[in-house]
């Protein structure tokens, strides 16, 4: 399958979920402008194929732009190097999201029924649930890719030669193990391809 067959099948995916959780997010708290989840929760994981998505439309912003969101990305990854939360770095300073219409799924499962501040969200059970459905499907679309934070897959993803790999389907993890043990970077592959 072609990236862009894969990149319509994460759209769907996306359009499931959220056609699967319409019901429970009536009762959601959040609006624009809130941005608890992209400050306080920190875990703002993507898939490979995600990253590609990102990395896309980061390529089409000015070079002021460009030049902020790769500062941020490079802070996030240094403060979860260190353990820390790190603010997302395509939040703009009203707290809108500059990449809302493609933000990745981890960003897209958040709501809560309760306003947070500073707590954790609030999610109906049968969204979470289906969340982890979502996320499995994710991975085995993206089975020769990797999940991990935000901000190291862009970091791989800005590497020639591990974007190269990968638009070309061989992903080669020995060339990563040793900065995916260290930052939590899963390979897909370890998911059963087989639903």
């Amino acid at each position: 399958m072609d990236l862009e067959e894969k990149k319509k099948q994460l759209r769907a995916l996306y359009d499931e979920y959220e056609e699967g959780v319409a019901e429970f997010k009536k009762a959601a708290a959040c609006e624009a402008g809130c941005a608890d989840c992209c400050i306080g929760v920190g875990d703002i994981d993507i898939t490979t194929l995600e990253g590609v998505v990102i990395r896309e439309r980061v390529a089409t912003s000015d070079r002021p732009l460009q030049a902020e969101i790769k500062a941020g990305l490079a802070q996030n990854k240094a403060e979860r190097e260190q353990g820390k939360l790190s603010r997302c770095a395509f939040l703009k300073g009203d707290k809108t999201c500059m990449i809302y219409d493609i933000r990745p799924f981890s960003c897209r499962q958040l709501y809560s029924v309760k306003r947070c501040n500073g707590a954790p969200p609030t999610i109906h059970r049968q969204a979470v649930n289906l969340a982890r459905q979502t996320v499995n499907e994710m991975q085995r679309l993206d089975f020769g890719g990797y999940s991990g934070h935000i901000s190291y897959i862009l970091y791989l993803l800005d590497k020639e030669d591990f974007r190269r790999r990968y638009l070309h389907g061989r992903s080669d993890p020995r060339k990563i193990v040793d900065f995916g043990r260290s930052h939590g970077i899963l390979i897909n592959r370890f998911v059963s391809p087989c639903r």
